[in-house]
């Protein structure tokens, strides 16, 4: 076949790909998003409460009651970076922030943005002459010590609820879905770490499963998985051996950090403990958290302030809904819209500032 047919072929069967794949493009993601956020803030939202009961509801704050929510606010965004530290010793508190801001204003701002947060990271903590695999380890131990949290939450939210009398059959039945994933990845975690064949083994067996589900979008075959998870296993046994405790504490202290930024917001909009108990929103949080894992839209947007509106509104007056309303939205605001700028200004910073740029070498020599 010549060079021009070749290339004829290409041409032709380069548009039949696209439409196989139209629903992976960046438009369609974007629609979607849009569209979703849409319906949720134009129709359902407002189902749920007031807007206009809510805004009356936040204008009313008084100074101190607005200055003890942004502390609480502050301090659930700032609760992330110890976690970051303990998971990468090599990183500093300062570089743990730029990096940890910069990625969070994508991850909220762009579909599956989640995947590109990371990729900003990785840019950074190269120019200042962290090793890449350092950084990947860091970033798969965060999030797998991050989901046994939020897999681990609503089982202990269940629990208090049962013994505050408040539990439900539906609760229930998500909190045992839950204690089962959790004891399965624990558990596949502990296999990897066990054995170095088993954890080889266990990589051969995903790759497969992976590029069977790979094959099915017309996708290439993943690679190299068995060795890959060899790698990590001995690199996170020597990490994990003196900073698991560590890492296990700053991952709950940062979650229970966020659920407290959304109990101080309804507590100062004047949603009272008996209208709605710090139970039950811990575990309306902790279940929340889950469902908004799946990325529709940036950062759960929509979604998470529909579901926890609706969830701890249920069966209440309209006045103390639209409380709810307001202390969802003032928490969304402080902990999914302020971290926009601030990343904003942390990429900025980190464009101008020449004096964190090292390589590889000089980092180590400046760490001793």
């Amino acid at each position: 076949m010549s060079d021009a047919t070749e290339e004829a072929t290409d041409r032709a069967s380069a548009p039949a790909a696209r439409t196989e794949q139209w629903w992976r493009t960046r438009w369609f993601q974007v629609t979607l998003s849009t569209v979703v956020v849409l319906l949720i803030f134009g129709f359902f939202f407002p189902k749920v409460a007031d807007y206009g009961d809510a805004w009356r509801t936040i204008q009313d704050l008084t100074a101190p009651e607005l200055a003890i929510l942004l502390t609480v606010a502050a301090w659930s965004i700032v609760s992330y970076w110890p976690m970051l530290v303990a998971a990468q010793p090599r990183l500093r508190w300062r570089e743990a922030g730029v990096a940890n801001l910069a990625s969070t204003a994508v991850a909220n701002t762009l579909p599956g943005g989640g995947a590109l947060g990371v990729g900003v990271t990785f840019t950074m903590q190269r120019s200042w002459g962290l090793p890449i695999y350092e950084t990947a380890l860091a970033a798969l131990l965060v999030g797998v010590w991050s989901n046994f949290v939020k897999l681990g939450l609503p089982i202990v939210a269940l629990g208090l609820l049962a013994l505050n009398g408040e539990g439900g059959a539906g609760l229930t039945t998500a909190a045992v879905v839950g204690a089962l994933v959790l004891v399965a990845a624990v558990g596949l975690l502990a296999l990897v770490l066990s054995s170095a064949a088993l954890a080889e083994r266990i990589g051969v067996v995903g790759g497969r499963m992976a590029s069977a589900v790979l094959r099915l979008v017309h996708r290439p075959p993943v690679e190299g998985w068995g060795d890959e998870t060899s790698r990590f296993r001995e690199e996170a046994i020597t990490l994990l051996r003196g900073r698991w405790v560590l890492l296990t504490a700053t991952t709950i202290v940062s979650q229970l950090s966020l659920f407290l930024a959304l109990l101080v917001a309804l507590r100062v909009v004047g949603v009272s403990s008996s209208e709605v108990s710090t139970v039950k929103v811990l575990a309306v949080f902790a279940f929340i958290r889950l469902l908004s894992a799946v990325p529709i839209t940036p950062g759960g947007l929509g979604l998470v302030e529909l579901g926890l509106t609706a969830a701890l509104g249920s069966g209440l007056d309209p006045v103390t809904k639209s409380q709810i309303a307001a202390g969802v939205l003032l928490f969304r605001g402080l902990t999914w819209l302020l971290p926009i700028p601030l990343g904003m200004a942390a990429w900025v910073f980190w464009r101008v500032n020449k004096n964190w740029l090292h390589s590889p070498e000089e980092r180590r020599a400046l760490l001793g």
